[in-house]
């Protein structure tokens, strides 16, 4: 599997969590694209040595098991199985999603990258998945397509800092790594508490609590 094959596939598994309503595919989606983006660094730099593996098995292990085993460990408690009603609909969010990887795309022609990147393709992925990130943040009315929304941005910084891997730091990567877990295993705990008192996760409707 090359560079490029694995970035195409990340920008795919973008546009099929635009699309996708099942929290329970979603989340074995985010889990699938977590473990390419693993691969990456390997891919990039088979002779890269214990950096690249490092930064690869803790990316893999956190995003394609530890995250997903959270999500769904939230769903069994929330006993919810898809969004219905999410703020945008699914045609119209993947419509969107066309949209910015058509912006990604631009974007990644015009910005100027300090030294060589592994591929043309690592600025676009990387933008596009910032954009799918905050878009599900903001779209979706589920704590836990949230949580999935913050997970694929920080891909997004993620492929910039695999990318650009001759110009970053092992303990940037971790302290990535490292931010992520704790904001994903608060958020669990969150969604179980919000779930525990109100009977759903439908985080739109915390909107009407008054004082």
């Amino acid at each position: 599997m090359s560079v490029d094959s694995i970035l195409i596939l990340v920008a795919l598994t973008n546009l099929m969590l635009l699309a996708y309503s099942r929290l329970g595919a979603s989340i074995r989606v985010t889990a699938a694209q977590g473990i390419l983006l693993g691969l990456l660094p390997l891919v990039a730099s088979p002779h890269a040595g214990w950096h690249a593996a490092l930064i690869a098995v803790g990316s893999m292990a956190l995003k394609g098991v530890v995250f997903p085993r959270l999500m769904f460990r939230a769903l069994r408690e929330a006993k919810v199985q898809r969004e219905i009603e999410p703020f945008v609909g699914y045609n119209v969010s993947l419509l969107i999603g066309v949209a910015a990887l058509a912006v990604s795309i631009w974007i990644g022609q015009q910005l100027p990258v300090p030294g060589a990147t592994i591929s043309s393709l690592v600025v676009p992925v990387a933008m596009f998945s910032i954009l799918v990130g905050l878009f599900l943040i903001i779209s979706r009315k589920k704590a836990v397509n949230q949580v999935l929304g913050f997970l694929v941005l920080e891909n997004g910084v993620y492929t910039f800092g695999v990318g650009l891997i001759q110009h970053t730091s092992l303990l940037v990567e971790l302290g990535v790594l490292l931010d992520v877990f704790v904001a994903v295993f608060v958020m669990g705990i969150i969604i179980f508490h919000i779930s525990r008192e109100f009977d759903h996760i439908d985080t739109d409707a915390l909107s009407s609590l008054k004082d």
